[in-house]
């Protein structure tokens, strides 16, 4: 049984008895202030507050909050507007999504009433940093302004980070580089692009070379869909890293799907990855959405339609998992369960060594706090910030096998979930809850 206790008097709390990844025995955790004061193994504790107050976890794996690193939150909830997506393809869904504009604009409200159930949803399942991409192809920047506020409103239980992400390309669609621009000035975190999406492949280069110029010009980090496709002759990624290499941006650079990389020979992978080790760039894959995207126009054999996640781990670059849709064109499924994700990468992906197993949380935790440049400030260390989740596990394996629930979400200090079934969580006067 899970019980909360509040020390009156000084804002501390203990959580005693707790698994931590990549440690060995039992840990208790002291938090003072929002922050994490104290790291200690439980067989050496001795303190007298620890034997009478605190959280008893029973053994149960507490780690860093989940980071969920790509996904479209002005996009949630909107499959089967106009049409569902019966090819299941990359384009078909592009093209729902502009009929959609043209036919029924979506109000800001509905925008963000979606979103926020979306959000919901995230932070039930241990997520508390988000990076989402939001659709500038409009005049009126609509949805940009929509996740701006639903940012802001949520400030208390998730960081957003906002992508200003050009669907329909940034010289294919009217005004497509000015929309970007007025993004940045309108308060995007990040530049997105499509450059595979563009007319042509010297429109596809300048695509590439125009993020970068604004990143540069703005101060900006940059995350584009780049060769979602499986086309093998799709290599944006080659134009992608080498500008990121030339400009020394690279660790404030990502590529997001690469699914063409899948279809790439050897021999000119071989010689891509020796440019993109340098150029130090990360990588996002959405496996449950390239598995249902991909390979549509394969008979058999059929391409899983994945980037090299394995190879690309394996050669030091960093990689994460990410959810990317939930219920819009591109992917009629999705429940914010980013362990569903992980299950799926690690199948698909073909990493089911039991010691690819056993730290494949860093999937969606470190390798994504990483990307989108919270590193310094995440993780489970005496002097962080308090923000933690417990998992119904008593070890990262089984909590990966068994796809374990999120029994807690703790943020600087304070319970901003808990879940109620399974195990009772009993409150006690002056809890933080």
């Amino acid at each position: 049984m899970i019980s909360f206790s509040y020390r009156r008097g000084g804002l501390r709390l203990i959580i005693k008895n707790c698994h931590l990844r990549k440690r060995e025995g039992l840990w208790n955790l002291y938090i003072e202030k929002g922050v994490f004061s104290r790291i200690v193994e439980t067989d050496t504790d001795s303190s007298p507050a620890c034997a009478a107050e605190g959280i008893d976890m029973g053994g149960r794996l507490l780690a860093a909050p989940f980071v969920e690193p790509h996904i479209h939150l002005d996009y949630v909830f909107t499959a089967g507007y106009p049409r569902n997506n019966e090819s299941g393809s990359l384009f078909e869904a592009i093209e729902i999504w502009a009929d959609r504009k043209k036919i029924k604009p979506f109000t800001a409200r509905e925008i963000q009433e979606n979103a926020k159930k979306a959000v919901q949803l995230l932070v039930q399942n241990g997520i508390q940093f988000i990076r989402t991409h939001v659709d500038v192809s409009d005049e009126n920047l609509l949805a940009l302004q929509a996740i701006a506020e639903l940012k802001e409103s949520f400030r208390d239980r998730v960081d957003i980070e906002i992508v200003a992400f050009p669907q329909q390309g940034i010289y294919a669609y009217p005004d497509g580089d000015k929309l970007l621009e007025e993004a940045l000035h309108q308060g995007a975190d990040v530049i997105g692009g499509i450059p595979h999406y563009e007319f042509t492949r010297e429109e596809g280069v300048q695509s590439v070379r125009k993020i970068m110029e604004l990143a540069v010009r703005y101060g900006k980090k940059v995350d584009v869909h780049c060769d979602e496709t499986d086309d093998e002759q799709s290599r944006f990624l080659e134009v992608l890293a080498a500008e990121a290499y030339k400009t020394g941006l690279g660790p404030l650079v990502t590529a997001s799907h690469t699914t063409a990389m899948h279809s790439y020979n050897n021999a000119y992978t071989y010689k891509l990855f020796q440019l993109l080790k340098k150029s130090g760039i990360h990588f996002v894959s959405c496996p449950a959405e390239s598995i249902h995207l991909q390979g549509r126009f394969d008979t058999y054999p059929k391409r899983r339609g994945i980037t090299r996640v394995k190879e690309l781990h394996e050669a030091g670059m960093n990689v994460c998992f990410a959810q990317d849709s939930i219920m819009d064109p591109w992917y009629p499924l999705g429940s914010g369960n980013i362990m569903r994700i992980l299950d799926m990468g690690l199948h698909t992906c073909q990493m089911m060594g039991h010691s690819e197993i056993s730290t494949a949380l860093d999937f969606i935790s470190d390798h994504a706090a990483k990307l989108i440049g919270i590193e310094d400030s995440y993780g489970i260390a005496e002097g962080k910030p308090a923000n933690f989740i417990v998992l119904d596990a008593h070890s990262e394996f089984d909590a990966i096998r068994l796809l374990s629930p999120v029994l807690l979400s703790v943020r600087n200090g304070k319970v901003i979930y808990k879940r109620e079934e399974t195990t009772p969580i009993h409150l006690y006067e002056g809890s933080l809850l």
